[in-house]
């Protein structure tokens, strides 16, 4: 593949059938390669909202922290929320290279103007939600992110290298915690299939609405930031989990849900796509709360910001005894 070189001189249409072919060839775009101004704009607004999504995702677990049923449990909850605002930094990094301030990406989502996922606006009413969350939300992540390791932009797909490592393991830990509750007493395993009633559909409405509903699923496939659609990754999930489901002795709050034999799929039931719109539009049952929180996060680490600017400031100013000299 000839080499990806921008020059002033490339009339625009050429540059963009370069583009388009480099991306055709499945090369990858890096931060100072020439792009239209829609795929950047698309990236931003994608990553950011996977950022937002990590930062978001740790209020429901954090609450369970100091509430966890051993000092164990404590640690590898404390870890994996740890992990997700690892997870927000890479991203908002990434983003940080299109251009894009991260000033600006937090001011977006504290004045409730970016989105991110749905699925971080229900309660955690039970122990057994910190499992369900493991299990199905980043057993649904994982299979989102997992075809962004071949994202056509690079500092994106090489972001998702690590970052589905360790959701890897999330997913592994939240299933062991279902499975304890499953070998347990009846009132365990009941714990254990109220919290999967209650995440079932909220995990299928992670992957976006239906592939004719959604407004970008074309065009980020076309470019190769998505490999596959909303409704093929939602299929996907499906297949994989019921035989876990089935493993575990719980059962889907879905009755309409059935192996097709001559697909070699499973079929589900209607999702509620009011209520994902709904949740979306900030109605959900704790979208109030959870941007209340970042508010609150984001006001009271003013001073840190402040601090570490004027530490950087200090430090780029300082004139050291050698350079005095040389002076």
């Amino acid at each position: 593949m000839e080499p990806y070189i921008c020059s002033e001189s490339i009339h625009a249409m050429d540059l963009n059938q370069r583009f388009e072919d480099y991306i055709a060839a499945d090369q990858k775009i890096e931060a100072k390669d020439w792009m239209p101004d829609d795929y950047r704009k698309t990236l931003i607004r994608q990553i950011s909202q996977h950022a937002h999504s990590e930062i978001i995702g740790m209020l429901p677990e954090g609450n369970w922290i100091t509430r966890a049923p051993s000092l164990q449990r404590k640690a590898i909850l404390l870890a994996k929320v740890q992990d997700e605002a690892g997870h927000g930094l890479y991203l908002y990094s990434a983003a940080e290279t299109l251009g894009a301030q991260r000033d600006d990406l937090m001011d977006a989502l504290i004045e409730g103007r970016a989105k991110y996922s749905s699925i971080f606006n229900y309660p955690t009413l039970t122990w057994a939600d910190m499992g369900a969350i493991g299990w199905l939300v980043d057993g649904a992540a994982i299979m989102n992110q997992v075809p962004l390791c071949k994202c056509s932009y690079g500092p994106y797909a090489r972001a998702m290298v690590r970052v589905c490592k360790e959701e890897s393991f999330h997913q592994r830990q939240g299933f062991q915690i279902m499975l304890n509750l499953c070998e347990g007493t009846d009132e365990q395993r009941e714990m254990a299939q109220d919290s999967l009633n209650r995440w079932w559909w909220p995990s299928l409405m992670m992957f976006g609405p239906n592939d004719e509903s959604s407004t970008h699923n074309e065009q980020s496939m076309r470019w190769k930031i998505k490999r596959f659609s909303n409704d093929e990754l939602r299929q996907r999930f499906v297949d994989m989990t019921i035989p876990q489901v089935e493993l575990l002795g719980l059962t889907v709050p879905d009755k309409d849900l059935k192996w097709n034999q001559s697909t070699g799929h499973y079929e589900m039931g209607a999702i509620d796509w009011q209520e994902f719109f709904n949740v979306i539009a900030g109605n959900g049952p704790c979208n109030k709360e959870r941007i209340a929180a970042r508010k609150k996060a984001h006001r009271d680490g003013q001073w840190v910001r402040q601090a570490a600017s004027a530490y950087a400031e200090k430090m780029r100013t300082k004139v050291t005894p050698n350079q005095t000299n040389a002076a």
